[in-house]
């Protein structure tokens, strides 16, 4: 598993564009705001999911405005029942703990287990705020910048269409 140190090497030897802003650790959406830079960028809220048996694993990514209702979005994915995976598949998938999900975890599913679904509604923003791996900073990057992200780690980008309010 990568660390910041290293995930930020691999940015920077693939001449990924973004900025990176260091602030005191955050575990929810309301911390994160605190420390938000000042650029207009989509704030993300990731949830790290699993079917039942914890045989598929889904990083569903919507804005921290957001209720998700796993039961609406269980439905978009295909499968039964969604639930939070466990700290353990996080870590050993993503390489992440809770409160530093983040889409950037997808660089160490290098077995590609993880399912990426993001809103509809904010993959329509133009920048994205991210954790590199770690809680302790963010990153703003551009969509287009995701995109090549999620393809040169071998991830499709699968949309949904979440029925939750705010």
């Amino acid at each position: 598993m990568m660390t910041e140190k290293e995930f930020l090497a691999f940015l920077d030897a693939n001449q990924f564009s973004y900025q990176r802003m260091e602030h005191p650790a955050v575990f929810t959406c309301e911390e994160a705001e605190a420390h938000q830079p000042d650029v207009s960028a989509t704030s993300t809220k990731n949830l790290f999911l699993c079917d039942k048996k914890a045989r598929r694993f889904f990083l569903a990514v919507t804005s921290c405005e957001k209720t998700v209702k796993l039961d609406v979005l269980s439905t978009q994915i295909g499968v039964p029942h969604v639930r939070f995976g466990s700290e353990e598949n996080l870590m050993r998938l993503l390489g992440v703990t809770r409160g530093s999900v983040t889409m950037m975890g997808l660089a160490n599913d290098a077995e590609h287990v993880v399912e990426l679904w993001i809103d509809a509604e904010i993959w329509k923003s133009e920048y994205f705020l991210s954790h590199p791996l770690v809680n302790t900073a963010t990153l703003v990057l551009a969509k287009s910048e995701l995109e090549r992200f999620f393809a040169l780690t071998g991830h499709g980008l699968h949309i949904f269409h979440e029925g939750a309010g705010a």
